[in-house]
């Protein structure tokens, strides 16, 4: 229903389906097994009773969860609708240009420099952000220098961990002709390096890409 988007919001945003308003539920629900709708409500509310009176609060389960729906209500009509009402459209306009422009390279930049970092850490060496003409030329985003004349490229990707797999094949296709010239000019090979997110940090997805590198480096030493 239309609706239920605000209701999620509202209910995520002040926490009252955490364990400590309705109980662990996830976990009753298991211990439960229920065979049937009915089963896991009588479950829940005997859980729920023993859950109040340890918890000290003198209402029935049925009460309480009135009592929970009218919080919800009152968070959504008197808080949630004040924000709304306070919101200009110059603030719509602004956050529009903040999202795509501005936040959108904070985190593209942010993703392109832990990776890097990551890799000049188990490399051991020396990593460069790559020129313009080379990003617009090659699609290399980083170098590694060789000697005074060989480079290695490398391209950073973002991936989902869903769809790694796709992904890796997509952009060796992609950018395959791109790549190739590079390395018939400067004597390396590019490398695309998948960035996956795990919390609130970045990771190499493909991790046999630090082990490529370091061979394509002791080639190219010799």
């Amino acid at each position: 229903m239309p609706k239920e988007w605000i209701l999620n919001i509202a209910m995520n945003r002040w926490g009252l389906n955490k364990k400590d308003i309705v109980g662990p539920v996830s976990a009753w629900i298991r211990e439960c097994s229920p065979r049937s709708k009915e089963d896991w409500e009588k479950f829940y509310i005997n859980k729920l009773s023993e859950f109040l009176k340890n918890k000290g609060i003198n209402l029935s389960p049925a009460e309480y969860l009135i009592e929970i729906g009218k919080k919800l209500y009152v968070k959504i009509s008197e808080v949630i609708r004040a924000e709304i009402e306070s919101v200009t459209e110059e603030d719509c306009v602004n956050f529009i240009y903040q999202v795509i422009i501005d936040r959108t390279f904070e985190g593209y930049q942010t993703e392109r420099t832990t990776i890097y970092r990551q890799l000049e850490n188990v490399l051991g060496i020396s990593i460069k952000p790559a020129p313009d003409e080379w990003d617009r030329l090659y699609n290399v985003d980083f170098y590694i220098e060789i000697g005074s004349n060989k480079f290695i490229g490398l391209q950073i990707k973002p991936v989902t961990f869903e769809h790694a797999p796709e992904y890796k094949i997509k952009w060796k296709e992609v950018y395959k002709e791109s790549h190739q010239k590079f390395e018939n000019e400067f004597g390396g090979k590019v490398f695309t390096v998948l960035s996956v997110k795990e919390g609130e940090s970045r990771r190499i997805y493909n991790e046999e890409v630090i082990e490529q590198i370091k061979n394509e480096i002791k080639r190219l030493k010799e």
